[in-house]
């Protein structure tokens, strides 16, 4: 019998990833990266994130001919296609679905006032109760934005799209989101299980600009001729699942019932966790929104803790490190951060230098280093003090969690980016006090598993997770928790008097 394979894309804000799996056995047979550095994040103004979708497309087209190329399988031989996406961006496309300026990506900060007007007019009820969050720096808000500044291409405006939307335009012709994805831009009614008619009435935005859901797992839509041909895969092919990065991430990590959290730190670090019942942050700091698996019969949400500075932070430090050498790898960073003790001997850094903060209230504090000692502190310090404070930050997180109920026993995360670096994965499982399962999955692999489901290749959801295992566990340690206490301890109260 033929082989039959699966795959998976996912549009980050750093690189398009892909990854080919077995359909039967849910193995990885190969995944490709495109572009090798980190895509462009455009900054014309403070406050500003955007990137050209082009570009996107551009990236996919290219990783997806170099996975081909890698596995050697027959492009006929792949039955499905899954989308994961950065969340809460913002695409706009004409008639002719040609984009009309570049996306306002999810850490642009722009619309951050205009969402917390809409809060003050509309009510703190309304937007707890009907939205479970205030309308903030969502896709809604970064719309009325350019409803407000840019009128001439608002004008032009035939549909308003999330990435991973446009992803699925390119491939098949068709426009469509889902209601997770709506939920994440502030368009979705939990009570009316509709668009949010009282919000699109305060912003004056008209509901056929928003696109139309089809559920998460389903036949969305088929690789036109055109765009098979741009990938080198076999027309026809349906795309048949799509989910926000975070989202999709909980899911490639069989993260689907209530009391189970999954954690990310790329780009943005993440810890999200999955209720059955719709609970909200009455400051916002952190976010509530539909799960992959959500059903009328069986709620299920994922409260978001996002903070946008952490593998930034790392990256940055790459970056800078060496400017006259090669760019040391982060195998170099992680240890050189082995070489300095718990606490950095008093050296803290905070690592939000990556717009506005939603759980600081939408602050914008930049990154900032604080204690350094020039006599005793070395790049070693320097390396193991930016992980911790990137484990801290969401540590802080972790706390309004905590404040609305929600705990766990363990954290389940991808054994990629900054949970590579044993540091981080330590530290991270001391202050937080919880077991740190890792696995040998990624989002492209979720979205590959997630197609599966929803072409009704496998019966269920479980099916789609044979080959998940982990690959490493960190348990909270005793005798080393107290010093990680103590230096968030010192880290919090330093935050404190930034926040003032």
């Amino acid at each position: 019998m033929t082989k039959q394979y699966l795959l998976g894309y996912d549009l980050g804000s750093s690189s398009i990833k892909t990854a080919l799996i077995e359909a039967e056995t849910g193995k990885l047979v190969a995944s490709a990266t495109e572009p090798s550095s980190e895509m462009l994040i455009l900054s014309p103004h403070h406050g500003w994130a955007e990137q050209d979708p082009g570009v996107w497309w551009q990236n996919a087209r290219l990783a997806t001919h170099n996975l081909l190329k890698a596995s050697g399988i027959k492009p006929s031989s792949i039955i499905g296609i899954g989308i994961s996406y950065q969340m809460h961006g913002l695409v706009l496309v004409d008639k002719n679905q040609q984009v009309l300026r570049h996306s306002i990506i999810w850490c642009d900060s722009r619309a951050v006032e205009i969402g917390n007007q809409a809060q003050q007019q509309l009510g703190e009820l309304y937007c707890l109760e009907r939205l479970l969050n205030s309308p903030g720096n969502f896709t809604a808000s970064k719309l009325k934005w350019v409803k407000d500044h840019e009128p001439d291409i608002y004008k032009q405006v035939h549909k308003a799209m999330l990435p991973g939307d446009y992803l699925a335009m390119r491939m098949t012709g068709e426009i469509a989101t889902t209601i997770s994805g709506l939920s994440e831009g502030m368009l979705w009614d939990y009570q009316k299980e509709t668009l949010p008619e009282r919000l699109l009435n305060y912003y004056g935005i008209e509901p056929g600009l928003i696109a139309e859901p089809v559920p998460t797992f389903s036949v969305q839509g088929k690789l036109t001729a055109k765009a098979a041909a741009e990938l080198n895969l076999e027309a026809g092919t349906p795309v048949s699942y799509r989910a926000g990065d975070q989202p999709n991430n909980a899911f490639s990590l069989k993260t689907l019932h209530a009391g189970e959290i999954a954690s990310t730190a790329g780009t943005s670090g993440v810890i999200y966790a999955v209720v059955d019942k719709p609970v909200a942050d009455k400051l916002s700091r952190v976010n509530t929104f539909v799960h992959v698996n959500h059903t009328r019969e069986e709620n299920r949400f994922g409260v978001l803790l996002c903070v946008n500075g952490t593998g930034i932070m790392n990256s940055w430090l790459r970056r800078n490190l060496n400017m006259k050498g090669p760019l040391p790898e982060f195998t170099d960073l992680n240890a050189l951060a082995a070489q300095a003790p718990i606490g950095a001997d008093h050296l803290y850094v905070l690592p939000f230098g990556n717009g506005a903060e939603r759980v600081l209230q939408n602050a914008n504090i930049g990154a900032s280093m604080h204690g350094l000692n020039l006599n005793r502190h070395t790049v070693s310090h320097v390396c193991r003090a930016a992980q911790e404070g990137i484990v801290f930050a969401l540590k802080y997180g972790f706390e309004v969690l905590n404040e609305l109920g929600i705990a766990s026993t363990i954290i389940r995360a991808g054994n990629a980016n900054m949970f590579l670096s044993t540091i981080f994965c330590e530290t991270f499982a001391n202050i937080t006090d919880t077991e740190l399962s890792l696995y040998n999955t990624d989002g492209a692999q979720g979205a590959a598993r997630g197609a599966g489901v929803g072409i009704q290749y496998y019966a269920n959801v479980d099916e789609a997770y044979g080959s998940l295992v982990s690959v490493r566990t960190y348990e909270p340690d005793q005798k080393k928790q107290m010093q990680y206490q103590d230096a968030y301890a010192h880290w919090k109260e330093i935050l404190r008097k930034q926040l003032i």
